[in-house]
């Protein structure tokens, strides 16, 4: 039998080879070093562990073994359902055999019993034929040799006819006393009847005087006893046909019976097929509601899988892997060129080696394409898998770009942190000698009269406002406040916050332009820090827009994750809009594209919004505009 090698899960334990008694030879483990290939680590820091196992025949044979193993083989290849049509086939061959020989043994005793009848007929009516021949001879002789002394004529020497015909009645007369006749009373009357008459025939005066009487008896019983062979015959033709009917009748019997025996026998072997046959139908469905469950689960997957052979081709993948990999195809080879030249590496790097257990193959970035935004970070891991008795492994591309830009965003936080605690305490020392200044230039203001001196100090004080803005801003960005939230409706929230940006409206005589969601949202918000967020972006919309431009704010009520339910505001303006490179960088602190901004207003802004559990995005082009979005939780 060839070796039969089959897939196993991997174990997580070493494991050596077994050992060749007869009893363990069903599974032997196999192990890595039997079969060298290139690994990711050296298997001499380690032990083997198992790939897959491997059926043996050939370990110390036993007698009967081979016997044994060619009845399963055998038998494994009869499938289970066709064992009760052979069974059940095997029965009605036998009880037809056995009607068979049972048919024949009858008949076989009904030709005995109807030729035992007709030769006893036939025996007992060539008797009486004899007999008829031989009294007739008898009378003849006795008369002729009765008639010859009457006319005084010359007797045959020694009366020779005469007693060849008594010793022939003689003979016959033996034959009368040999059973069944013997038993017979007719028979016995006639033998004695016969008897007396040839006594007779022997003495000449006897015969003259009794022989005629004694013949005439003789010859009446007979005639008697032919006429009644001839009724006995057809008494035979009845036995014999009783015999038959009887035969016909018992044969008849045990056609019913093995007709029974043969309905019970189809209708269990029907029944058990249909049964096996039920329980294969249950099992296919099974296995196909299975392959079904498994091919969803495999294509429901988030993480690219993909089989890859030993000779690096793809044997099997899944939907995520196809998305990645867009040009790949069942059996291609992972070095042709199916996809992006760095998601070709990373796929190449993954398989370039095989490992003998689940291994980490690290974080490959792939840098965006036409159709991405933004580049794409993929977790690599491999395992081994046994494909057709050859070594293949399992790889898994688990896309985390957005964990990898969580962590991004953590350690920006956690730097920012650190920068914020830093700034705040340089604010706190900042705030102390800026108040001091401050006074002391309103002080210079009040005994400087020349315009130049003046303008000086207007400078002065300029610089003092600006870096008096950025320690607030800078505290205000590290605190982090509490919220203090309350019912809040989000119009009356717009309108408010339109108020407060009135002068900045008038100023550049920018239009406002509301669309309102037809029912109002109401949150749990707090309503000053986010009247100071839309202040913030209104005010920064209005900058960005030239005067007697349009200002669109609009509102709706939306789902977005887990069907949970949110507030969104749009703030469009009519400027300059920004780029992709300005759009990333819009909500890190102390950036700006202000000549005197302090790079820390969208920074609360995005503070404020994400302490209430929402999310602000940018969307905009350079030169058509920009919008600002805010969704917040109802």
């Amino acid at each position: 039998m060839d070796e039969q090698p089959r897939e196993e899960t991997q174990d997580s334990t070493g494991a050596g080879n077994s050992s060749g008694d007869g009893n363990s030879r069903a599974s032997d483990r196999v192990v890595e070093n039997e079969k060298p290939h290139q690994t990711a680590t050296d298997p001499t820091d380690e032990p083997s562990r198992v790939v897959y196992r491997r059926q043996y025949t050939q370990q110390s044979v036993e007698p009967g073994d081979a016997a044994r193993d060619a009845f399963r083989g055998w038998n494994k290849q009869i499938a289970p359902a066709i064992m009760p049509l052979i069974i059940g086939f095997l029965i009605l061959l036998i009880l037809i055999s056995i009607l068979g020989i049972v048919s024949a043994r009858r008949m076989d005793e009904v030709g005995r019993a109807v030729l035992d009848l007709e030769q006893q007929h036939a025996a007992k009516f060539s008797l009486l034929l004899k007999l008829r021949l031989a009294v007739t001879k008898l009378n003849n002789e006795a008369r002729t040799r009765a008639e010859s002394d009457a006319r005084g004529g010359l007797r045959p020497p020694l009366a020779v006819p005469l007693k060849n015909a008594g010793q022939e009645m003689n003979q016959l007369l033996r034959e009368l006393q040999r059973p069944p006749l013997a038993s017979d009373e007719t028979w016995q009357r006639f033998r004695a009847d016969l008897q007396s008459y040839v006594d007779v025939t022997q003495d000449l005066r006897r015969y003259s005087l009794e022989g005629f009487d004694k013949f005439r008896v003789v010859d009446t019983e007979l005639n008697t006893m032919l006429a009644q062979s001839g009724q006995e015959q057809n008494e035979v033709f009845q036995r014999s046909e009783a015999i038959e009917q009887r035969a016909v009748r018992s044969i008849r019997l045990w056609n019913l019976a093995v007709l029974i025996v043969g309905a019970m026998v189809a209708a269990g072997t029907i029944w058990e097929v249909q049964r096996r046959f039920a329980a294969t139908t249950r099992s296919v469905e099974e296995a196909r509601r299975e392959r079904a469950f498994a091919n969803q689960l495999l294509e429901g997957m988030v993480s690219a899988v993909a089989a890859i052979d030993e000779n690096d081709r793809i044997r099997s993948a899944n939907a995520a892997f196809f998305r990645i990999f867009p040009g790949a195809s069942i059996g291609a080879s992972v070095h042709e060129k199916f996809a992006a030249t760095e998601a070709m590496r990373m796929l190449e790097a993954a398989s370039a080696s095989h490992v003998d257990r689940a291994t980490y193959r690290g974080r490959w970035m792939v840098p965006p394409e036409v159709d991405t935004e933004a580049e794409q970070a993929f977790d690599v891991y491999s395992s081994p898998l046994a494909i057709n008795g050859e070594r293949g492994q399992i790889l898994t591309l688990v896309d985390v770009t957005e964990a990898a830009e969580a962590e991004r965003g953590m350690r920006r936080q956690e730097s920012l942190a650190a920068v914020g605690q830093a700034t705040a305490q340089v604010a706190h020392e900042i705030r102390n000698p800026l108040g001091s200044i401050r006074l002391g230039v309103a002080m210079l203001r009040d005994n400087v009269k020349d315009a130049e001196g003046l303008n000086t100090i207007e400078l002065v004080e300029r610089g003092i406002r600006h870096l008096n803005k950025l320690v607030v801003d800078v505290a205000q960005f590290s605190r982090r406040k509490a919220l203090e939230t309350s019912e809040v409706d989000l119009h009356e929230l717009l309108d408010h916050s339109l108020d407060l940006a009135a002068d900045k409206i008038n100023e550049k005589a920018t239009t406002i332009e509301k669309h309102y969601a037809p029912e109002i949202p109401v949150g749990k918000w707090d309503f000053d820090q986010l009247s100071q967020v839309f202040v913030n972006l209104i005010a920064n919309a209005i900058d960005a827009s030239p005067n007697d431009s349009l200002l669109i704010i609009s509102t709706s009520t939306i789902k977005l994750n887990d069907a949970k339910q949110f507030a969104r505001v749009s703030i469009a303006d009519q400027g300059s809009g920004m780029d992709q490179a300005t759009r990333d960088r819009i909500f890190e602190p102390f950036f700006s594209t202000k000549k005197r901004g302090t790079g820390l207003g969208l920074a609360i802004v995005k503070q404020i919004i994400e302490q209430h559990d929402g999310e602000i995005n940018v969307e905009g082009e350079a030169g058509k505009g920009t919008k600002f979005i805010i969704d917040l939780p109802l």
